[in-house]
Order: C-alpha cells, then structure tokens, then sequence
C-alpha cells in the first residue's frame, strides 16, 4: 500500500497523530492538514495526488462540509473519495455529508480496523475508478454503432469486460463506465453467488471476497448460472436489461444514499450509479432485473 496516499484533514493534533501511526503502520502514505484552509492550499498546489481525504467535520477556518464543497466543485479533485470524520451520527448531519459527497463515515473514536476497513474501500474505489478511465482513454469507439444485442457472462472479470464494452455504446463512457460495473458486478455478487450485503462487509473486512468469489463459482449449485444483458438503442435512449439468476432483494433500501450505512465498507454502489451514470434505473419484480437508461442528445 505504499504508493496509497491519503491527505489526513484534522485539527486535533492527538487525534491526528493516532491516525496516522495507524494508516502509517498499515502501509499507507499520509499528509496532514492542520485545518480545511491548508487543506484546501495543498490540493490546489496540486503537488501531490491523493487517493482518498480523511476529512474532520468541525474544524476551525474553513469547516469539513465547506472543504467538501470545494473539493466537489473541482472538476481535478471531484472523484478523490472523501470520507467524512464526525462525532454524531445523527441522520441530519449525515445526510448533510452525503448530500455534499462524502460516501464514505467514520464516527469517532473508531477502532483502527474500522478506520483501515473504510480508508481501505474508499482506495480501492478510487484506483479502480482511475484504472476504468484509462482503459477508455486506450480504446476506441467503433461500440457506438451497435444497435441491439443479448449478452450473458459469469465471472466478475466477464463483468469488467463488458462495462468497458457498454461504456463505448454512451455518449459520455467516462460517466456511464462505473455504474455499469456496479451493476453487472452486484448481479454475479449478490445476484447469481448469492453473497448478502451483511456477507460481502465481513468479506471485505477480513480480505476475503475475492477468495469467496472463486469458491462459489466452483460450487455445483452456482457454477451454470449466468447473468443476460439485453442492449437496446432506442432513438432517444440507450437501455440496458441486467437480469440475473438470484433469488432479489430488497432493492427499494439501495436507490438513496441511506444515512444509516454510510458508515459501512460497502453498500454505495447501486445510489451512486443512480445519481453519477444513468438516467433512470428501474429494478422489476423481486430485484432480479433491473431496467438503467442513458439519455442520447437530440439531434439537430
């Protein structure tokens, strides 16, 4: 994790140092802020690039939501994770955080495998974020002219493969790429592997979830089950149908930011395809399919 940087933003001098010890001893590279003003100095000089802002709610100067604020509204420094330190954990607040940007809590004082647990999700976003745009940036389009076409896979890297595939087809890849991931990744996940959401946190603590993966596509009762995308390019919109072989869930919990598992490892994927790459989603039945559209723009 040495190549992980982390930009620490927190006034408590104490506090901070335990923190950093902490993400220090874990292998992670960490800068320390004083308040949101240096903060915000430090990120505008743009020296160093950061993969996820640990960020203090109540600092003097310039406050943790006002940063967040700045951080949002720079399109270089929009997609660093932002995880959001507070010391309430009231609904308000938090949704104040999420409303903001902040995906990602921790309410203090949290223990250090908590503290290491989200930092480590919020990086593993982002690198994976940067690793998915610079495949886009590699490829070339020849995807936008497909019209109509049914596609099934299996495995998680079938599921890459075929967001990056998706993404080309969208008028702007770089935004439609991450919730067409999410998507396809939580139809083998928590779809055809039947991996609950209370699974998949314990998983991702423990390093687990890739191992768990592998166990279960081996396993007699999921090894035949496939996911089916059906592409449609109708004239105002593009529609992609997920449907996978699981038994749904309750997708109705997932739409919205839910102020109440922000402070969880995971969780964010389906909210923020909803709010960052599509149109429109629409789960059917018992969650097993689920309807995502991209507007296209008219034509002149």
């Amino acid at each position: 994790m040495s190549d992980n940087r982390i930009l620490l933003v927190e006034d408590e001098i104490i506090f901070a140092e335990i923190i950093e010890e902490i993400l220090a001893d874990a292998g992670f590279s960490v800068r320390h802020a004083a308040d949101g003003q240096v903060a915000w100095e430090i990120l505008e000089g743009g020296d160093i690039a950061f993969d996820a802002i640990l960020l203090d709610r109540l600092m003097p100067r310039m406050g943790g939501i006002e940063l967040l604020g700045k951080i949002k509204g720079n399109p270089l420094l929009d997609q660093i994770p932002v995880i959001m330190e507070t010391g309430s954990g009231d609904a308000a607040s938090v949704q104040e955080g999420l409303d903001a940007g902040a995906y990602y809590y921790l309410i203090k004082p949290f223990e250090s495998k908590v503290l290491l647990s989200i930092v480590g999700a919020a990086v593993a976003q982002y690198r994976e974020h940067q690793a998915m745009q610079e495949t886009l940036r590699l490829a070339e389009r020849p995807f936008a002219f497909l019209d109509n076409g049914v596609f099934h896979f299996q495995t998680l890297e079938d599921a890459c493969l075929l967001a990056n595939f998706f993404a080309h087809a969208c008028p702007k890849p770089s935004k439609a790429i991450l919730g067409l991931r999410e998507l396809l990744i939580n139809a083998v996940e928590h779809g055809n592997l039947g991996i609950t959401y209370q699974e998949k946190g314990d998983l991702i603590d423990d390093d687990l979830m890739h191992r768990e993966i592998a166990r279960r596509l081996g396993l007699e009762e999921y090894r035949n089950k496939y996911v089916e995308v059906v592409f449609e390019r109708k004239p105002d919109e593009l529609a992609f149908t997920i449907r996978d072989q699981g038994e749904g869930f309750e997708w109705e919990r997932y739409l919205d930011f839910d102020p109440e598992r922000v402070f969880d490892p995971n969780g964010r994927g389906i909210a923020m395809a909803r709010t960052t790459s599509f149109d429109s989603i629409e789960y059917q039945g018992n969650g097993n399919t689920v309807v995502a559209t991209v507007n296209l723009p008219a034509v002149s």
